[in-house]
């Protein structure tokens, strides 16, 4: 079952945060289960940010978590974070085009 995690948190230092993505990105080309990333930041209150990951499966996000830079890059997101992080784990139900 496809799997998605949102990532939410307050910040100034997106651009930062930004960088710390791509990083990663770079980091574990070729070895990541992460599928799709979206990065948003709300409209209504702009010093927060959602993470949008999905995977093939709870399983494999699990797994990317595991890896060491997937490890480096939320010690170092928490730092420039103005709070604590919030995780939403989803399992996919249904996905509609519409």
């Amino acid at each position: 079952m496809a799997f998605i995690q949102i990532i939410e948190f307050r910040t100034a230092r997106a651009d930062e945060i930004e960088a710390v993505l791509q990083e990663w990105q770079s980091e574990t080309a070729g070895r990541r289960s992460a599928q799709r990333a979206t990065f948003t930041q709300d409209r209504d209150s702009p010093s927060t940010y959602l993470q949008i990951v999905e995977f093939p499966s709870y399983e494999e996000a699990m797994a990317n978590s595991e890896l060491p830079e997937t490890r480096s890059f939320a010690e170092r997101l928490s730092k420039l974070c103005d709070g604590p992080i919030v995780f939403r784990n989803l399992e996919v139900r249904s996905v509609e085009e519409l």
